[in-house]
């Protein structure tokens, strides 16, 4: 198997990482952090919004199965890719819309996902396409959140289960049986 990586900032990472864990073609989903100053952040730390880093996924995927356009296209469906900094009571740097390309070819792509999007928004994108940087993984209990305890968290409850719907609407055919 073919493998990439793509790297999404979209606001709480339990909640972006639950959208993607499911598609066809992805392989692994990781939520960590991204973007900052700060060598090896906690979460702790990169709450504070001092950092400078993102909550963000990397997905490992096949290309040939699904492609570095679909993820895009998925991730703009199921954020607000509109608001600066904040995802709807997430506010801080922490939690921007961001793309962090590994190639000129995903840059290229980034910016046409965005153009793409900015016709189903009715506010201007602010999405941002920061250049790669050093990842850094989240500590394990914020791994695969959503599928060992997010239905006992109130706050997951409200936010994803929107953003699955929105993923069944529209990419069902993406989505592993």
């Amino acid at each position: 198997m073919a493998e990439e990586i793509a790297t999404l900032a979209g606001g709480c990472f339990w909640c972006t990482e639950a959208v993607y864990q499911n598609l066809k073609g992805v392989k692994t989903v990781e939520s960590g952090y991204i973007g900052g100053m700060q060598p090896d952040p906690t979460y702790e730390q990169v709450c504070t919004g001092a950092t400078g880093h993102a909550e963000a996924i990397r997905i490992t995927y096949d290309p040939t199965v699904i492609g570095y356009g679909d993820l895009l296209d998925i991730f703009f469906a199921t954020h607000d890719p509109t608001t600066l900094n904040r995802q709807g009571n997430d506010i801080g740097t922490q939690y921007r819309s961001a793309i962090f390309p590994h190639s000129p070819e995903q840059a290229a792509e980034a910016r046409a996902g965005i153009e793409r999007a900015q016709a189903d928004q009715a506010n201007p994108i602010v999405t941002a396409i920061e250049p790669d940087a050093p990842w850094y993984p989240a500590e394990d209990y914020h791994q695969k959140y959503w599928e060992r305890v997010g239905d006992r968290n109130p706050y997951c409850m409200a936010v994803i289960p929107p953003k699955l719907a929105k993923l069944r609407k529209g990419f069902a055919e993406r989505i592993e049986a």
